[in-house]
């Protein structure tokens, strides 16, 4: 049973993530390690925190609307291998087990960090190689192979999906980067939400804490953006990926 402090500090943690993902991402790498060490059990917790930030994916996509225009075609591809994979990696996950997964949580939180970390240089490669005036290349539906790989790991942990989504989206698509980027966060709002769905009839979501989770994440979302342009991005990204491989080593130790 967790304690009216225990809710403090997870709706804090959800703060702080709110603000880092609408500022750099890795928000998951703040709220999945608060709700462990209160407590909730790994899957619990994975649980958990996929269906309490999911409505934050909701302003991401709607504020990127504009360059999904034109993409019509690619949708009928992308978000069926999004759902799918999604769907796919939430029963993974609920299938796993509770101490296999926990064993695993380190080296997801180590991958998740190195992820975000590379964020920066993947996407000044995929700008050399794209440029600003690509043309569109025919076998794009050879896309929702990759595309949907990527969203079974988004659908069993995470985070760092929208690194991974990006890369692949620029191996296979031909586009310029902010269509691709708006493609990207349509990708990681579907995955998110298939997950959570199938994850809401699991018994394994803590609603009370995915409430106070999702208010606290919806308001450091509108933090986070009203700090935007004060607050170095890249910055703060280092700081995620410091405290994520912190944690990850202490969850080495603990085993």
């Amino acid at each position: 049973m967790l304690s009216g402090f225990d809710f403090v500090l997870i709706g804090l943690a959800a703060v702080a993530a709110g603000a880092v993902n609408a500022l750099a991402g890795g928000g998951t790498l703040i709220t999945f390690p608060m709700l462990t060490a209160v407590g909730v059990s790994a899957v619990a917790a994975n649980v958990t925190n996929t269906v309490a930030l999911c409505p934050g994916y909701i302003g991401g996509t709607l504020a990127q609307r504009k360059d999904l225009q034109g993409q019509g075609k690619r949708l009928w591809f992308v978000l069926p291998a999004g759902v799918i994979g999604g769907l796919i990696g939430g029963i993974l996950l609920l299938n796993t087990g509770e101490k296999l997964f926990k064993d695993l949580v380190p080296y997801l939180i180590l991958l998740a960090s190195g992820l975000l970390a590379i964020q920066d240089p993947v996407r000044t490669w995929l700008t050399k190689r794209m440029g600003e005036n690509s043309s569109k290349d025919g076998n794009e539906k050879w896309a929702s192979l990759p595309i949907g790989l990527a969203a079974i790991y988004g659908g069993y942990f995470g985070a760092g999906l929208s690194v991974i989504v990006l890369a692949v989206m620029g191996l296979t698509l031909e586009d310029t980067l902010t269509r691709l980027n708006a493609l990207k966060q349509l990708v990681g709002f579907t995955v998110n939400v298939a997950a959570a769905i199938f994850f809401l009839f699991s018994g394994q979501v803590e609603w009370l804490a995915a409430l106070v989770m999702a208010v606290g994440a919806l308001i450091g979302g509108v933090l986070g953006g009203r700090l935007a342009g004060r607050v170095s991005p890249s910055t703060l990204r280092w700081m995620v990926v410091t405290i994520g491989v912190i944690v990850a080593i202490i969850y080495l130790v603990r085993r």
